[in-house]
């Protein structure tokens, strides 16, 4: 089956961190380039980081700018999300995509695959 397999969201205080990863199955992933959403309750859905297929281009949205960092490790076809110096602002559902399209800045378009997302819950 292919697809893309989101893990590591839960819920964590303010200021603390979590690592997500977006693993991928059935497919390669070092064809495609990958970006992470979120979507909050009421809010739309945001797209705040994307990196390169290679893992040589990576953008951020500036709401997360200095505190998230997108990596990716094609050996083991997965890709990671660190989000540092959480907020309760960062309380979403988020979700991976990949794209033969290389990012639009933080953001990926035209996605052949997403996965189905994990909560990531930021509150004391």
């Amino acid at each position: 089956q292919l697809q893309l397999v989101e893990s590591g969201g839960g819920l964590v205080q303010p200021g603390g961190s979590l690592r997500l990863s977006c693993a991928a199955s059935g497919f390669t992933l070092d064809a495609y380039a990958i970006g992470w959403f979120r979507q909050a309750p009421g809010k739309e859905r945001e797209g705040i980081s994307c990196i390169s297929n290679r893992g040589d281009i990576t953008n951020y949205q500036d709401s997360v700018k200095g505190r998230f960092t997108i990596s990716r490790d094609n050996a083991k076809n997965t890709a990671y999300l660190q989000m540092n110096s959480l907020k309760p602002e960062d309380t979403a559902v988020y979700n991976c995509a990949a794209t033969k399209l290389p990012c639009f800045g933080p953001v990926v378009i035209d996605t052949t695959y997403r996965g189905q997302g994990t909560q990531v819950t930021v509150s004391s």
